[in-house]
């Protein structure tokens, strides 16, 4: 068996579960085009909490984990199954380091399922989620990427899902294809990183312009898995697609190991629905 491929997704917001844009487009070119893996193993920037954990559940829920928006997005469902063995596997496979298995608790957030309504609709392959631990300093992530990547060699796809530029007290609700000059500044810079040097990734916390693409790490930390990956095999992932919106958002994609003929600026993103203050979407 080939390697699967992994990917880091600008998943931005929401109301992109419903629409056909420039990123949903990618995305679904991305379902059609790259091997069809036997799971999916998501690291989602929706799923920070104090601890490491991977659901291992036979079926996760559908976590509608937002607030404001129409009814047909709290309506949607993603049944994917959920794989108990390979959770269990998973947490053996990286110790020393503690990944709990959460039974019960979580399932499938909107960082997973905006993105796999795209890439997998049918929702038949098997998704397990691992938790983003917000006590662990962002090296721990690096470290634990790396232990995740044999999981490759198994059929499982590594899609870590979240924005390289990511401030919601910036976000131009009314302008979805906005691009602040900080925020093209630093999605470049981080561009050129992992071209150069993807172990080295946490350079980037000394940009100038870092405090305000990244004021909280939640949603920059999921692109830490793909730098650890790469570095654990000494490759370079690739931008697959390049892209903002709302002036403070990249919607930047990259993949490791995705061999395909997408190269492309995506437009017209999804915009939020009016009177929605979008500092309380937890988009």
């Amino acid at each position: 068996m080939s390697k699967m491929p992994a990917l880091f997704i600008g998943h931005g917001n929401p109301m992109n579960t419903l629409e056909r844009n420039g990123y949903t487009e990618a995305w679904q070119a991305f379902g059609r085009h790259l091997p069809r893996p036997k799971a999916l193993l998501v690291v989602s920037a929706h799923w920070y909490f104090g601890a490491t954990a991977i659901t291992a559940m036979a079926e996760p829920r559908t976590i509608h984990d937002f607030y404001g928006f129409p009814k047909a997005l709290f309506d949607f469902q993603y049944p994917a199954p959920g794989a108990p063995d390979l959770a269990r596997e998973i947490a053996e496979l990286v110790k020393p380091q503690w990944v709990g298995l959460d039974r019960d608790q979580w399932g499938i957030d909107h960082g997973a399922w905006s993105v796999l309504a795209h890439m997998y609709p049918g929702a038949d392959i098997p998704v397990l989620q691992l938790s983003i631990n917000a006590f662990k300093p962002l090296e721990y992530h690096l470290g634990l990427a790396a232990s995740l990547a044999p999981l490759r060699d198994r059929g499982v796809m590594i899609v870590a899902s979240g924005n390289v530029v990511h401030n919601l007290w910036k976000v131009q609700w009314r302008q979805p294809e906005l691009a602040f000059d900080w925020a093209q500044r630093f999605d470049d810079a981080v561009v050129e990183q992992l071209r150069r040097d993807p172990g080295d990734i946490l350079r980037m916390a000394g940009h100038p312009d870092y405090s305000l693409a990244v004021p909280t790490p939640d949603h920059f930390i999921p692109l830490l898995y793909l730098a650890g990956l790469a570095a654990a095999e000494n490759s370079v992932p690739e931008p697959l697609v390049r892209g903002y919106a709302m002036g403070s958002m990249s919607m930047t994609c990259f993949g490791l190991g995705a061999e395909m003929e997408l190269r492309k600026d995506a437009v017209c993103a999804a915009k939020l629905p009016e009177g929605i203050p979008p500092d309380q979407t937890n988009m």
